[in-house]
């Protein structure tokens, strides 16, 4: 692919990883933002150029080709750019013609992504696995270019549950696999009902469907696809904690099941499949369990709970404006643990958290730690009294740094 000249419109999540990939690939890139407070430092290169505050028309104009931010999809500036077939995904086009397999859906979407590329590849396709910046992968534009540079048999695109219309209009997406509706992102989508709609919209025209006949919501967009297969969560060997794994399982083996895989070669994959990182593992310790993963909404926390009753939940945080994500609380109160404890999440509102619990009713006792540093000694130190201690909350990075020190100390533990 010829390098060329682009714009990246909007730097949230999905816009940073834009600029990084495009920079990797040899492009020039104009990259802008109306806010001013953003962090770019990363970036200093020489074929990038910022503005903060604006963006400049003129270069926006001369550009080859322009990445929009998914938040900016409903805009008048993108209803132009669209008009114009300039955006990435018209200019560098390969990846519309390989076979392509969306997954969305609140929760398990990227462990469910994984375990289908699993399967893929070991029966000998050259898989393309990416998508959705929020959920850990390198965005959409990464994708974009390097099915220009190589070719794959199939792309897995995780599509996160805000960007629907953007990845329709981005992919030609052959089969979608839903995983459920659940209650996240409410600021976005206002009512389960409209994000029910949301799903809907998505799956018109698309040739096959695959949801999750669990999921009440989905049931009432059985008709929404060109034709619908549901999973359920049969139950199989696994090395994954949790009932919702052999959901995100069923789902998999369903995908590759109509893509004529054979049902004995599936579940031979999902038995050996190891858990994606950051997604919720259990590690023993002395007579008692830790369990710990990206929980970043009241269905993820509920599900883990379920599993088992947690003598201590330690809980990460939401950004002080997720007031939706505040809904965990209220599933850690109903757990009814001895002991709850707070550490700063994405952003340190630990005071806020401990009034909207007591708010709630829970009237055990409330720890308060100042830095995410703290949280693995003390868990260590709760399983001297405690059979199961939960660790959870959002940001990815954060969670996988404690998984990684708690492994270590697990596995020397072990090896003592």
């Amino acid at each position: 692919m010829d390098k060329i000249n682009i714009a990246v419109l909007g730097l949230g999540t999905e816009g940073k990883h834009a600029v990084k990939s495009l920079l990797d690939y040899g492009n020039h890139v104009y990259a802008s933002d109306l806010n001013k407070d953003i962090d770019l430092s990363e970036f200093e290169h020489e074929y990038l150029d910022i503005d903060l505050g604006l963006h400049d028309t003129t270069k926006i104009n001369t550009a080859d080709a322009v990445v929009l931010s998914p938040g900016l999809w409903h805009t008048n500036l993108a209803k132009s750019i669209k008009k114009e077939n300039r955006l990435i995904s018209d200019v560098i086009s390969a990846h519309k013609s390989i076979f392509t397999i969306a997954v969305t859906g609140t929760n398990g979407k990227t462990t469910t992504c994984y375990m289908l590329n699993d399967i893929l590849e070991k029966s000998g396709l050259n898989i393309l696995l990416g998508g959705n910046a929020g959920g850990g992968f390198e965005g959409y534009t990464k994708m974009i270019l390097e099915a220009s540079e190589n070719k794959y048999d199939v792309m897995i695109v995780e599509v996160c549950d805000m960007t629907l219309d953007y990845a329709s209009y981005v992919f030609n997406i052959d089969m979608v696999i839903v995983t459920n509706i659940g209650n996240d992102h409410m600021g976005y989508h206002i009512s389960l009902e409209n994000y029910r709609k949301s799903v809907c919209k998505f799956l018109k025209g698309k040739k096959q469907a695959i949801l999750n006949g669990k999921d009440s919501l989905l049931m009432k967009c059985v008709d929404c696809a060109n034709k619908t297969f549901l999973f359920d969560s049969n139950h199989r060997e696994l090395k994954l904690f949790g009932e919702f794994n052999q959901e995100n399982a069923s789902g998999a083996f369903k995908a590759a099941e109509i893509l004529g895989i054979y049902p004995k070669f599936i579940n031979n994959v999902l038995s050996n499949f190891n858990n994606v990182k950051g997604r919720t593992i259990s590690i023993n310790f002395r007579n008692s369990k830790i369990i710990i993963g990206k929980t970043d909404n009241s269905d993820a926390v509920a599900a883990v709970f379920n599993e088992a009753k947690m003598d201590v939940i330690i809980i990460g945080t939401p950004r002080k404006n997720e007031k939706h994500r505040y809904s965990i609380l209220k599933e850690v109160k109903d757990a009814k643990p001895d002991l709850v404890v707070l550490f700063p999440g994405l952003d340190n509102t630990t005071d806020m958290a401990k009034e909207i619990l007591e708010a709630e009713g829970y009237n055990g006792k409330i720890c308060i730690l100042d830095e995410v540093s703290q949280v693995v000694e003390f868990a260590l130190n709760c399983t001297k009294k405690y059979k199961n201690i939960f660790i959870g909350g959002n940001g990815q990075k954060k969670i996988i740094s404690l998984q990684n020190a708690l492994n270590e100390i697990s596995k020397s533990i072990k090896n003592y």
